[in-house]
């Protein structure tokens, strides 16, 4: 499969069952209606899960600009192919969350509220202050990258000479790596730790016909984009200043 297809694709699984699993605790009469953040954070951790498992033989499932950049920064991935990533990871958010969109539409059409409306598009932040949720967004991201480029092992490409990325680490540890940072840095800010999970979807909520969808928020959009690039750039200066 080529490369940027997997990241397409990977990216897209991620979002039809992150944005999917949002759309079933928030939206009115579904099956999992009030669920809670144990079901979202779980249902995000395996929706990462199911991404890699797709992508990482292919394409090393960066399925994040976030992964992207850190590992290029750090030498690991080679910068010519990371605008083709980069952009095929947003076209897979927006493929993803527009399925999940057209399979929950009656429920969207149930809801006058507009904040759940927008909740499994975009994040937003639980308390509005922008510095401290640009940070929350660094300090997440920044996590994730540092426990990425310090897993043991680590092979720049495999039999077949294709980037990796977090299908290094294995589908499970990713998993639980971004199931313990939503549980426990999720809460401010809903966790995008991924500038492609937010921009994508975010495009696709001013895109697509939802009734009564209130606005897209793009006035609080660069937090999720350029916190996660922050927080993966100085994960990687860490990485290169211990030694690596």
């Amino acid at each position: 499969m080529n490369v940027y297809l997997a990241e397409l694709i990977g990216t897209g699984l991620l979002m039809l069952l992150g944005s999917g699993v949002v759309a079933n605790m928030l939206l009115p009469k579904t099956k999992g209606n009030g669920g809670g953040i144990m079901p979202i954070t779980t249902g995000w951790a395996l929706a990462v899960f199911v991404g890699v498992v797709v992508a990482g033989p292919h394409s090393g499932a960066h399925i994040n600009p976030a992964v992207t950049i850190g590992l290029a920064l750090t030498g690991q991935f080679d910068w010519a192919l990371a605008p083709g990533y980069i952009i095929a990871q947003v076209l897979g958010a927006m493929l993803g969350v527009g399925i999940a969109w057209l399979f929950y539409k009656d429920h969207f059409e149930a809801s006058d509220d507009a904040g759940i409306k927008a909740a499994p598009f975009g994040t937003s932040p639980a308390i509005r202050n922008l510095p401290l949720n640009f940070f929350s967004e660094v300090v997440g991201t920044f996590v994730l990258i540092l426990v990425i480029l310090y897993n043991d092992g680590v092979e720049i490409g495999d039999g077949n000479k294709t980037p990796i990325g977090m299908g290094s680490l294995g589908a499970i540890p990713v998993a639980f790596l971004v199931w313990v940072i939503g549980l426990s840095l999720g809460g401010t800010t809903g966790y995008a730790i991924n500038p492609a999970r937010d921009f994508g979807p975010r495009l696709m909520h001013q895109i697509l016909p939802i009734k009564d969808k209130g606005s897209s928020d793009w006035g609080y959009a660069w937090v999720p984009i350029a916190g996660p690039c922050v927080g993966a750039a100085l994960a990687a200066g860490l990485y290169l200043l211990a030694g690596s």
